[in-house]
């Protein structure tokens, strides 16, 4: 066991909490995966079957997927959402799911039943998001903003919980530009996102708070999209970029204004990263970390250490069949 003492200065509403932490903390492990599985089941199955196994293997305190657990061109069927489910729950420790893009927002190619996807959408939060536990055999408590924040009831997705004095927070965050059109014409056309969009900053302003009112010592943020898609540069996001306002001006800011460290997990794009790619005023913000995790053909996972009383307390391991 390790004592570890910080000084954290968190900007909200006007940018200023300042605390101090002095957390006795555990080092532990957790698992990170993502736009998985892809492709036909009889060619996909055994492969993702074998990488849960492996997970459950190594008993990580639990496991986050970031979303996007079948391809844009798969069938948005309540079957294929109930196999996705079932897939979930052969995980033995706890997962915790956040939606991507495919799962919802790109089923408006399908004609017929399932080409819409808000109603795909409310078939997620009714599936996924019934109950303040997540899923998993061995289920975790976990706070939704539907249950906190009235003003955002319809968003049980965006979760959060806290283990060995670090707080781990889902965003409802997707691929193609999450689910924002910069030049559309018909102003009902990004209700949706514009509903959402707030309902992650209030989230992630509120994580950051919560993190400073219970001297907590880091923050995990996970989340679907690729945010550098839409990014301009390294620093910054274009007004068409659907990231800006929740994670470039929120979440972004107000790591860069902590000293404590912030992991921020996403996929989209199968690569695997796990760098400091993000600066402020051409200064990189070094207690911010992203962690992207593989996906697609590359049936790997990223095994995360975390050690809030190391100089390093974030670090990352693929597991799983090289493919390659």
């Amino acid at each position: 066991m390790k004592i570890a003492c910080r000084v954290v200065l968190v900007c909200l509403s006007v940018f200023c909490i300042t605390t101090t932490v002095f957390s006795q903390t555990i080092p532990f492990n957790f698992v990170a995966l993502g736009d998985l599985p892809y492709g036909d089941t009889r060619r996909v199955d055994n492969k993702y079957r074998r990488l849960i196994h492996l997970i459950n293997s190594r008993s990580p305190s639990f496991s986050i997927h970031v979303g996007d657990f079948k391809t844009g061109s798969s069938e948005c069927s309540d079957l294929e959402y109930k196999k996705q489910f079932d897939y979930f729950n052969l995980f033995e420790g706890a997962l915790v799911y956040t939606p991507g893009d495919n799962d919802w927002t790109d089923c408006h190619r399908f004609l017929g039943k399932f080409d819409r996807p808000l109603e795909r959408l409310s078939v997620l939060r009714t599936l996924f998001f019934a109950k303040s536990v997540s899923l998993g055999k061995d289920p975790i408590k976990v706070e939704r903003q539907s249950d906190v924040a009235l003003d955002y009831s319809s968003y049980p997705e965006n979760q959060r919980w806290i283990l060995n004095q670090v707080l781990f927070v889902t965003l409802h965050v997707v691929g193609s530009n999450n689910n924002y059109y910069p030049s559309a014409r018909d102003p009902n056309k990004n209700a949706e996102f514009i509903g959402r969009d707030n309902a992650n900053i209030d989230w992630i302003r509120s994580a950051f708070e919560l993190a400073a009112n219970k001297s907590l010592g880091a923050i995990v943020f996970a989340f679907q999209g690729d945010v550098f898609i839409e990014k301009s540069s390294i620093e910054l996001f274009p007004l068409s970029s659907g990231f800006k306002t929740s994670i470039g001006d929120n979440l972004i800011t107000l790591a860069a204004q902590t000293k404590l460290p912030v992991l921020l997990i996403h996929g989209d794009s199968h690569q695997y990263e796990f760098d400091q790619p993000f600066f402020i005023n051409r200064k990189k913000i070094e207690n911010l970390t992203r962690l992207e995790v593989p996906g697609a053909q590359d049936v790997r996972a990223v095994e995360v250490t975390v050690d809030i009383g190391s100089a390093l307390p974030f670090k990352a391991k693929l597991i799983g069949e090289d493919p390659f």
